[in-house]
């Protein structure tokens, strides 16, 4: 199963089943363009950003911030196959 990635109200938005993760995004993110890889919480994307025409990579990595909400990263993460983008 994929978890679900995008941003909204100044938030990245990380959803897998029942949990919903959100974390404060750039200022200037206007949206999450594309998954680049999935390792095992740490995930390379493609961002559009107010300042740059183009798309910028970047990274994204779930396991401190797991650790920070007391969530067991291996354990909440075995079952993740994958990340998407998908927007409302």
């Amino acid at each position: 199963m994929d978890a679900v990635l995008n941003n909204r109200d100044g938030f990245t938005v990380f959803r897998f089943g029942d949990h919903v993760i959100r974390l404060k995004a750039p200022y200037s993110l206007e949206r999450y363009t594309r998954v680049k890889e999935w390792n095992n919480g740490y995930v390379v994307v493609d961002a559009k950003y107010r300042h740059n025409k183009q798309d910028e990579e970047e990274y994204i990595d779930l396991v401190p911030i797991l650790k920070d909400l007391y969530f067991e990263p291996s354990a909440f993460l075995a079952p993740i196959k994958g990340a998407k983008i998908e927007y409302d």
